[in-house]
């Protein structure tokens, strides 16, 4: 409860907004490409946030990060349902941003500290598949809302499932203050993040490179399949049909992926699911009929499920107990590179060449990750070494 409840809760209001703010920029009249920078501000609020989350979490615990992020989110999001301005409406988004930097690396760490080394991947995953499951309802949800009563109302929602996260976690026990007080006694609690990274670059540089492949190719995934499906002359509401299979799949799969994780080890779901990814992004540009796109994005939906809470378990892994939060700001930001470098990829190859383009070339780049994946991640679950 500690950990699923306040993200499911998130991330139903996150799904309840996302869909709606460029339509809300557009409102406050911004031009497309204005608006599309609106929406764009939550990505680079997460980028810039997630090295002083990492320090914010270690000052004062995860349980407090998570408070503090959820109460800042919905004081955002309040402010998106009252902005009359544009630029109102862009400060909040990209505090939005900052605060999901501060939930996202604090909700990691709070599993990490309390689930057993053996359960880490499910656990994990399960959390991914929850953050899926509020994304998938909470659409639905803001559609329902915003019918008949303006766009803002889906600010108003997401800001009371942020404002009942807070409430809820701040209402559980603490069941990680004997970890923090020990991080504390050692002083690693105050140990600088840039420090703790530079102690630790040559596993940034080598795993982390690898897990910003993965980010490309999944927010890549989310991007390339509607444009795909609408320039094959889908309707938006097929569009919407065909990312909705692909989301379905993807939603069913993410215990498996964990499950395999700690039995097996983390390379047996990595390797695979972007294998999978790669042959979807290669795939896309010979559909053209409705069966054959929505056949290709449920396959892409397969290999991103079953890869669910992958980056946050290796992440997880290789955190040094002593400085954890520390080390995981950094591995969010390489995370979050990943998450903008996809869809910018994108943007760039359709800028000289054709979207077909643009989708072999995110595979070949994933089927590349895939190698640099092999090399890096270690073949056995953590605790086995021995065995």
């Amino acid at each position: 409860m500690p950990a699923y409840g306040p993200t499911i809760l998130v991330s139903i209001g996150q799904g309840a907004k996302l869909p709606l703010v460029a339509l809300s920029a557009r409102d406050l009249g911004a031009s497309l490409g204005v608006a599309a920078f609106v929406v764009a501000l939550i990505g680079i609020g997460q980028l810039l946030g997630d090295l002083p989350a990492g320090a914010l979490a270690a000052r004062i615990g995860e349980q407090k990060a998570l408070v503090t992020a959820c109460a800042v989110d919905a004081v955002a999001l309040l402010g998106a349902f009252l902005a009359r301005s544009l630029g109102v409406l862009a400060l909040a988004i990209f505090v939005t941003g900052l605060a999901g930097a501060v939930f996202s690396l604090a909700r990691q760490a709070y599993l990490t500290e309390t689930v057993p080394v053996r359960m880490r991947a499910r656990a994990l995953s399960t959390l991914g598949g929850t953050f899926r499951v509020g994304l998938f309802i909470g659409p639905f949800v803001g559609a329902a809302l915003v019918s008949g009563r303006g766009v803002g109302t889906a600010y108003g929602f997401a800001a009371a499932m942020s404002l009942s996260a807070a409430l809820l976690t701040a209402f559980l026990p603490d069941v990680t203050r004997t970890q923090r007080t020990a991080r504390a006694d050692s002083g690693a609690a105050h140990a600088s993040v840039l420090s703790v990274l530079r102690q630790h670059r040559r596993t940034l540089l080598t795993l982390g490179t690898g897990v910003l492949v993965i980010s490309a190719a999944r927010a890549t995934r989310q991007t390339i399949v509607p444009l795909w499906a609408a320039s094959q002359g889908l309707s938006p509401s097929t569009v919407s049909l065909v990312y909705g299979v692909s989301a379905g799949v993807d939603m069913l799969l993410f215990y498996p992926g964990g499950a395999i994780m700690d039995r097996f080890g983390r390379v047996f779901v990595a390797v695979p699911s972007m294998v999978v990814l790669g042959l979807g992004f290669v795939l896309l540009p010979l559909t053209h009929a409705t069966p054959a796109i929505a056949a290709v994005a449920g396959l892409m939906g397969l290999g991103n499920g079953i890869s669910a809470g992958v980056v946050m378990t290796l992440g997880a892994d290789a955190a040094p107990r002593e400085a954890r939060t520390q080390f995981l700001g950094g591995w969010r930001l390489f995370a979050d590179l990943g998450n903008a470098a996809g869809p910018l990829i994108v943007s760039a190859v359709t800028v000289v060449a054709p979207l077909a383009a643009a989708a072999v070339t995110m595979g070949l780049l994933t089927w590349t990750g895939v190698a640099w994946l092999a090399r890096w991640i270690p073949r056995r679950p953590p605790g086995t070494e021995l065995q």
